[in-house]
């Protein structure tokens, strides 16, 4: 696993070993920020980016990467928010994004009452958590921190279907790449 492109291009990253962590995939992630940055490499910059279920980090650090202004990564294990910490720290990266250890209700409650607003949001619970989807993106929905033109992101397995509207979020667009699909929702005001 590397960093795709940006200030820590080709760097690697550590993961953990087994099955406790699935990585979004470099390919997955090159699609990913190909479509948020759209030819523009400085799309990214001075925005705030949402890494929910952060797992190794590797999707925040692409966006830090990439020139975003701050990165909350949301990881709720123990042992992958230290991975987290260990990937930042061997790119010699000291600023610009958090590390919440806490589940993502907690955490989107924490920053609406900081009056923190997201421009992107990317989540990528366990595939076989598919309440998970449901219930952060409900939260998402409701969530002061996102607004119309926050872009929220679902990774999730191609054969389940998060849905094409959940509450006030509605899919904008749906990219499928081997088994994973990506879905880019839009809050409808």
């Amino acid at each position: 696993m590397r960093v795709i492109a940006g200030k820590f291009r080709s760097r690697p990253l550590a993961s953990m070993p087994g099955l406790d962590i699935r990585p979004t995939s470099d390919r997955l992630r090159e699609t990913l920020f190909d479509v948020l940055c759209a030819g523009n490499r400085d799309a990214l910059a001075g925005q705030t980016f949402l890494d929910l279920f952060a797992g190794t980090g590797a999707v925040g650090i692409e966006a830090l990467s990439r020139g975003a202004r701050k990165v909350v990564f949301v990881e709720s294990s123990a042992k992958a928010a230290v991975l987290i910490r260990e990937n930042l720290a061997s790119l010699g990266v000291t600023e610009g994004y958090s590390i919440q250890r806490s589940d993502v209700t907690a955490t989107l409650r924490k920053m609406a009452n900081a009056g923190i607003v997201a421009n992107v949001v990317f989540l990528d619970p366990p595939y076989a958590g598919q309440t998970l989807y449901q219930g952060t993106l409900e939260a998402l929905a409701r969530w002061s921190g996102v607004n119309a033109k926050t872009v929220v992101i679902a990774e999730h397995d191609k054969r389940f279907d998060p849905g094409e509207t959940v509450g006030a979020l509605q899919r904008q667009r749906l990219l499928k790449q081997g088994d994973a699909a990506l879905s880019f929702y839009r809050k409808i005001t």
